[in-house]
């Protein structure tokens, strides 16, 4: 009897957590395709950190929100922002010190696993989001595998494999139980 209840709990266990996987891996590849490469919800940027210089803090390889904002100039220092360093590279490090020029407001940033502040103030008009503390170590390197359309297709097949062959189990499982429930009925 708790054989039957066990096996039944540890059979929606296993699905509930191969059907989420699937669900949420696809979520992703799709938000991220159709966003640009940059997923957004509910005002909130999700960012992959490639590097260690906020450290421990902010874990390489970890994903982070990071709550975008429209004017970049109401910073002080001590927040944690995240700009356009050049063209196409994001980064997120904290303010040291902020400083008003004819150009507007520019901040002096800081990894804080760095040794020495950034060598260029970051002007207000590029900063892109500002840090509130969420962040899931580990996930980074799954959001950055998925970027590639190879990789996203592969991230959507194993999970639906694996599910696809749990079900084939239960159901060749299921159908043994049903036959022996058979023999046992005509010998009986």
């Amino acid at each position: 009897m708790i054989k039957g209840k066990l096996g039944k709990w540890l059979n929606w266990i296993v699905s509930s957590i191969l059907m989420v996987t699937l669900i949420g891996v696809a979520s992703l590849v799709i938000v991220t395709k159709f966003s640009g490469g940059e997923p957004e919800v509910f005002g909130y940027q999700i960012k992959t950190v490639l590097s260690g210089s906020m450290e421990p803090d902010i874990q390489t390889g970890s994903i982070i929100a990071v709550k975008t904002v429209e004017d970049g100039s109401k910073f002080k220092k001590g927040d944690v922002i995240t700009f356009m360093a050049d063209k196409n590279k994001l980064v997120t490090h904290r303010i040291i010190d902020v400083k008003k020029t004819k150009n507007g407001v520019a901040y002096t940033t800081k990894g804080d696993n760095n040794n020495a502040a950034d060598s260029n103030p970051v002007l207000a008009d590029n900063v892109v989001g500002e840090y509130k503390g969420v962040t899931i170590p580990y996930l980074g390197y799954v959001a950055n595998f998925a970027q590639s359309p190879n990789r996203s297709i592969f991230l959507l097949i194993v999970p639906g494999i694996l599910l696809l062959c749990y079900a084939g189990f239960s159901i060749w499982r299921t159908l043994a139980k049903l036959e022996t429930v058979k023999k046992s009925e005509h010998t009986g």
